[in-house]
């Protein structure tokens, strides 16, 4: 039997305690100590746990005889004893008032609210049971027993899908996800989701999502180096709108159809998934993302991201070198490509820059110097590049042949 006592009556205190003889503890089970209506009550709800069944019964019978007025009182009252409120909630002698009063009561334990939601056949009941958002989130188990009463209204329903979809559901299934990918030794997707925003404050993504993109995680934060990222006003660099998200994604899938001759119905898919990340998460999977994930995120509006993209340690040269020839790509990639020692060692990504428009011209004259005589010739003719850079790709022709 709980010893937990509310009283501060010590002849309360005595029987809870177990200090008072058999004798009292029957005295006080037929409502014969002059105790107030509170002491007595917290008293009769702990002799219902008695070992002796003639004390169990005795109290039980007193708990029945109380009026209804003195049980609604002590269901409204802020100084009842929890154990009482327990008993009142799960009672069926209880009337309407009394659970209307005892859900309504702070001091009532979630796992008595959770029995009632359960047994009751009030479907206003579990509308004010439901109301409480507090209880719902510090005992789930409240939630779902709403749900299983199948007397429960839309209104009760519909609010705690609501709770459970907030707070449990996409963190209950990120947190799982991650956590068996750590026990497949994929700590790379791990991480990725631990530290992820979209799959908690984003309704849009699920764990199947989640699942998915995960798939595409190759690289873990030993690997990455985000020293180039700004540290100032982050928040206005990565705001952006749902309706800004859903054009991207778009775009992408139309400049990749085109590019391809169609698209795969899974790379659809991914792209738009892809895509409906918050821009954090998008940056964070250009630098770990695989292959794949880079040639969705290059395509980014955001410079943010697609830089990231090239600051992702797993990135190829060939990578790279399709990245230069592309004429969507944003100019700050192209511009930092081009001053990167090591991808600038390569023709290839050289002469891509040289003639990408998208290259900036400054960018692009520094490097006609390195262009070969017959390159320079046919970028001299062509009507694709800028006129700047056409025209200076014709006077170095002209020197290198002498003409």
């Amino acid at each position: 039997m709980s010893t937990n006592i509310t009283s501060q009556n010590p002849v309360v205190q005595k029987i809870i305690s177990g200090a008072a003889p058999q004798a009292a503890q029957m005295m006080a089970a037929r409502g014969m100590l002059p105790l107030p209506a509170m002491d007595l009550v917290e008293v009769l709800v702990f002799l219902r746990a008695s070992e002796s069944a003639e004390v169990k019964a005795a109290a039980d019978e007193t708990l029945a005889a109380q009026d209804a007025q003195t049980m609604l009182d002590l269901a409204q009252s802020a100084e009842v004893a929890p154990p009482v409120l327990e008993y009142l909630a799960t009672s069926e002698r209880a009337g309407r008032g009394v659970h209307e009063a005892v859900t309504l009561n702070a001091r009532t334990p979630d796992a008595a609210i959770a029995r009632l939601a359960s047994a009751t056949t009030d479907g206003a009941l579990l509308e004010l049971i439901s109301a409480n958002q507090q209880r719902l989130i510090r005992l789930p188990a409240i939630g779902d027993a709403v749900l299983a009463n199948t007397l429960r209204t839309p209104q009760a329903e519909r609010r705690v899908r609501e709770v459970q979809k907030e707070f449990f559901e996409k963190e209950r299934g990120a947190q799982q996800i991650a956590s068996e990918l750590r026990a497949r030794g994929n700590e790379a997707a791990a991480e990725f989701l631990e530290q992820s925003e979209s799959f908690e404050a984003d309704d849009t993504l699920t764990a199947d999502d989640a699942w998915l993109i995960a798939s595409h995680i190759e690289v873990t934060d030993d690997e990455i180096d985000d020293s180039w990222l700004p540290s100032e006003r982050l928040e206005e660099i990565f705001a952006e709108t749902e309706e800004h998200r859903l054009a991207n994604a778009e775009r992408i899938l139309a400049e990749t159809s085109a590019e391809a001759g169609g698209i795969a119905p899974e790379r659809i898919s991914l792209i738009r998934r892809v895509m409906l990340m918050n821009i954090k998460d998008r940056v964070k999977l250009a630098m770990k993302g695989d292959r794949e994930a880079r040639a969705i995120l290059i395509r980014d509006s955001s410079k943010m991201v697609s830089v990231a993209v090239i600051n992702n340690p797993r990135v190829t040269d060939q990578e790279i070198e399709s990245i230069t020839a592309m004429r969507t790509v944003s100019d700050e990639v192209l511009r930092l490509i081009a001053m990167n020692r090591a991808w600038s060692r390569s023709y290839a990504i050289t002469h891509n820059l040289a003639r990408n428009p998208r290259t900036p011209i400054a960018t692009a004259m520094g490097i006609l110097p390195r262009i070969r005589a017959k390159d320079l010739e046919v970028m001299s003719k062509s009507k694709n590049i800028s006129e700047t850079v056409r025209r200076q790709a014709y006077r170095l022709s002209q020197m290198r042949t002498g003409r």
